[in-house]
């Protein structure tokens, strides 16, 4: 093994990058599996919180899929590609699951969130001290106390 292996993270690793990918988009095929979802009291307030719910969780898989190609050039864009492919194909599942729809809105929502992510990922790896880690721009806004 190489010193650059053995000094660097087992999360930090391809494989662990890709596994985290791999297991993101196995919970959403088990939500699309289920026949029916809990709904909320309120018709306005469940559609929020179901697309709302779609746009965050395509969101997510953006910003996973884009670490795990941090290699790759222009990674964003293949990230974007590849969610909007899986988004794709969840509502096509969708449609072999009884009691559930299909629908192109879902599709755009989902595509608008990891858009929304990827955008303000990239935003982050711009202003990170290393661009290999974007967290560490979010320290420039949160109130972290120094040492004395």
């Amino acid at each position: 093994m190489s010193k650059h292996s053995e000094a660097q993270p087992w999360y930090t690793r391809t494989w662990a990058r890709w596994l985290a990918v791999i297991l993101w988009m196995g919970v959403i095929f088990a939500f699309s599996a289920q026949p029916t979802l809990p709904r909320a009291s309120n018709d306005w307030l469940d559609f929020l919180v179901k697309k709302g719910a779609h746009f965050s969780v395509f969101a997510f898989l953006s910003v996973l899929i884009w670490q795990a190609l941090y290699w790759r050039e222009r990674g964003w864009s293949w990230a974007w590609v590849i969610t909007l492919l899986y988004a794709i194909s969840d509502e096509w599942h969708q449609s072999f699951v009884p009691g559930r729809n299909p629908a192109l809105r879902d599709v755009v929502i989902d595509a608008c969130g990891a858009a929304t992510a990827l955008l303000i990922f990239y935003w982050l790896r711009k202003r990170s001290p290393e661009p290999q880690n974007p967290w560490l721009a979010l320290r420039q806004f949160l109130p972290l106390k120094s040492k004395p």
